[in-house]
């Protein structure tokens, strides 16, 4: 039986020369979780994420692992700071902002301010409260000046910056060479184009950071509807949400370092990827949620192209997509997730409800839940073509159409499971293998660590050795 994922190859013309400069760093960067494991061979790619992965992620091996009820639950992570042992709280990015020249509530006032702040290498612009700055003018692709030096825009209470719907199309903001950009308690809203990055566009070698902000509704014809990564981006504390791409990454889409920490990525749309996309270079995900995105083709929530993606106490719930609703790894990408929470999630027409992956990809899901997740044919909670490792982690409640109600693994996978739960999954096929279904690759339950496949629907495993029915 053949099941083949799509392979997608966009067209990005950057994205060669930005693949090749981040990679190798990409790898050295990762941490977080070993994947070697006693008894059991794994090819290299899949070794090379788990080695990378160290437990230094900052969470102690004794905590509590995810458990058969667990679902979405509430984040306590609202930006608050954590306790430092002494009583005192750290107020991360919720400090004070720098102080910075004002700018009245007025367009051209803050074109003329940009513009002096690139002259003089750079400033501090403290926007107008209660303003939406409307930017009626095409300035080389974009409503502002392009970002070509050390600038931070500070926003306040209801401080918008907005394309005006009457317009030329135009995207907000682009960040040039050389150009470093923050942003504090702004919304970025409006833009449009048929240009990669609607709301913002960061090429080679700049960098944005988004702090508090939100970024919604801008639509781009081509890749990256809310904002598009070829340089260094870090979003936290923010909202990315209700963008549109035409091609991948509605939310956001990166061939460089994207880095995005306590944020909300949500109802964003794209052909791929509406709410991630990565293609080369490293994406780092934690303490966030990508909830409720809509991919037309594939990856409703997560699309890791290639290149190296981390995600680390993480929910990614209720996103659709036709194949692989929550996360799509395609071949030779390397995925490591771990406290995730894979929930919801929905292949409408294809595998994967939760989590697919290519052939070739290397996966290490370990401390995680997949649950309640759909697919129409094959793979509810994981369709895999590839090397998968599941360690301390619960594939609880899915449901397919076709085969492997929990897990369905290709003749190409080969997948390892340690101290392991797969139950009360479904799969409608009268031998459809309701935990696990293997199409002539290998699977390894590694039952000594305390693996379990039971009570699954219509029967636990197909073509599983040491599995019982």
């Amino acid at each position: 039986m053949n099941h083949p994922l799509h392979e997608h190859e966009p067209d990005r013309p950057s994205e060669r020369r930005a693949r090749s400069r981040w990679w190798a760093a990409g790898l050295a960067g990762m941490t977080g979780l070993a994947l070697t494991a006693v008894g059991v061979a794994v090819g290299p790619a899949a070794d090379a994420v788990g080695r990378s992965l160290a437990s230094a992620e900052g969470r102690p091996e004794t905590l509590d692992r995810p458990s058969a009820d667990d679902d979405r639950g509430k984040r306590d992570d609202k930006g608050k700071g954590k306790d430092d042992g002494k009583g005192k709280k750290d107020k991360g990015t919720k400090g004070k902002k720098p102080k910075g020249t004002p700018v009245p509530c007025d367009t051209d006032a803050l074109i003329a301010a940009i513009t002096l702040a690139n002259a003089r290498d750079g400033a501090v612009l403290d926007l107008a409260k209660d303003c939406t700055y409307l930017l009626t003018a095409n300035i080389d692709g974009a409503g502002l000046p392009s970002i070509a030096s050390p600038i931070t825009l500070n926003g306040g209470k209801h401080t918008t910056i907005k394309r005006a719907a009457a317009a030329d199309q135009f995207r907000i903001l682009t960040v040039g060479v050389g150009g470093d950009l923050t942003l504090n308690h702004l919304k970025i809203t409006g833009g449009q184009t048929s240009d990669r990055g609607a709301g913002i566009f960061v090429d080679a070698g700049g960098a944005l950071t988004v702090n508090h902000s939100t970024i919604t509704r801008n639509i781009t014809g081509s890749a990256g509807g809310g904002i598009n990564n070829f340089g260094i981006t870090r979003v936290r504390h923010s909202t990315v949400s209700h963008n549109t791409a035409g091609s991948d990454g509605g939310g956001i889409t990166s061939t460089a370092i994207l880095e995005i920490s306590k944020s909300h990525i949500s109802a964003n749309a794209a052909n791929l990827g509406a709410g991630v996309s990565g293609a080369g270079g490293t994406v780092r995900i934690e303490h966030s949620t990508i909830t409720a995105n809509h991919a037309r083709n594939s990856a409703g929530g997560l699309f890791v192209d290639s290149g190296v993606g981390i995600v680390t106490d993480t929910y990614i719930t209720d996103n659709t997509a036709p194949e692989s609703g929550g996360i799509f790894v395609n071949s030779s990408a390397q995925l490591a997730i771990r406290y995730g929470t894979l929930v919801g999630n929905t292949a409408s027409t294809g595998n994967g409800g939760g989590l697919g992956i290519n052939t070739n990809a290397a996966v290490v899901v370990e401390d995680s839940l997949v649950k309640d997740n759909t697919a129409a044919t094959d793979g509810g909670g994981i369709y895999s073509a590839a090397d998968l490792v599941l360690r301390h982690t619960k594939i609880i409640g899915n449901q397919a159409g076709g085969q492997g109600g929990g897990i369905f693994n290709e003749a190409t996978g080969v997948a390892a499971l340690f101290a392991t739960k797969v139950f009360k999954n479904i799969a409608v096929s009268d031998d459809g293998g309701g935990g696990i279904f293997n199409n002539g690759g290998t699977v390894e339950l590694n039952t000594a660590t305390g693996t379990v496949v039971v009570k699954n629907r219509p029967n636990n495993c197909v073509n599983v050795p040491s599995c019982a029915g």
